[in-house]
């Protein structure tokens, strides 16, 4: 029984089979001028790999919506259950071939998909850093007790001033006489529960304002 014959094309007397290595390369180059150089070519197809290895960490929230076809969506879930190494650096190869038959939307997509991620956190890291000092600001002085209520109205400042109390009442005394006593500055539940209050209060007023911002634009 013969053979199906496989699809493709002739260059230069070569038959091309289509989707296969010399293929996707004669098509990289395509797309990037006659000009383009083999190396140019190897470049975009590495950088398209390295991509596609960004995607095994993006976020379920991220990564659904994205406009992937399913045979690339199945091995990179596919690459995130292989431990061996030398099967997971198959399987990456596999999925930067499948990289390089998308169209340049979807990929556009992919990319926003993962600097939206990187941004996020780069904002929660900031935002953590913006309560710790927060809470100790409110620990240590009655001012920034105040300012906080003048700035977070919202605030019930009866829950903290009571957990500021607390927190200050826990804390051991750092002068040279307690830490030879090895008293070391303790952390209560309290001082705890002031970074959280805190952590809610940022995080609440950032929703509302990016609401209060659409609503401007609307």
């Amino acid at each position: 029984m013969s053979r199906k014959p496989k699809k493709g094309y002739f260059v230069k007397g070569q038959f091309v089979a289509e989707g296969s290595e010399l293929d996707l390369e004669l098509k990289l180059a395509m797309k990037w001028g006659q000009s383009t150089s083999k190396t140019d070519a190897k470049r975009e197809s590495e950088e398209l790999q390295e991509l596609g290895e960004q995607l095994l960490t993006l976020r379920g929230d991220l990564f659904k919506p994205l406009p992937l076809p399913d045979k690339l969506a199945e091995a990179l879930t596919d690459a995130k259950r292989i431990t061996n190494f030398e099967g997971k650096r198959r399987q990456m190869q596999f999925i930067g071939k499948l990289m390089r038959q998308l169209d340049e939307e979807t990929l556009q997509a992919v990319r926003h998909a993962l600097d939206l991620q990187r941004l996020g956190h780069s904002y929660d890291t900031e935002q953590l850093h913006q309560a710790e000092q927060w809470r100790d600001r409110l620990i240590a002085s009655d001012e920034a007790v105040q300012q906080w209520i003048a700035q977070y109205p919202g605030t019930d400042t009866q829950q903290l001033r009571a957990l500021v109390r607390q927190a200050r009442k826990d804390a051991v005394p750092t002068d040279k006489a307690a830490v030879s006593q090895g008293l070391a500055p303790r952390q209560g539940r309290a001082y705890r529960e002031v970074f959280q209050l805190v952590k809610a209060t940022l995080k609440g007023s950032d929703s509302s304002e990016a609401q209060a911002e659409e609503n401007d634009d609307e």
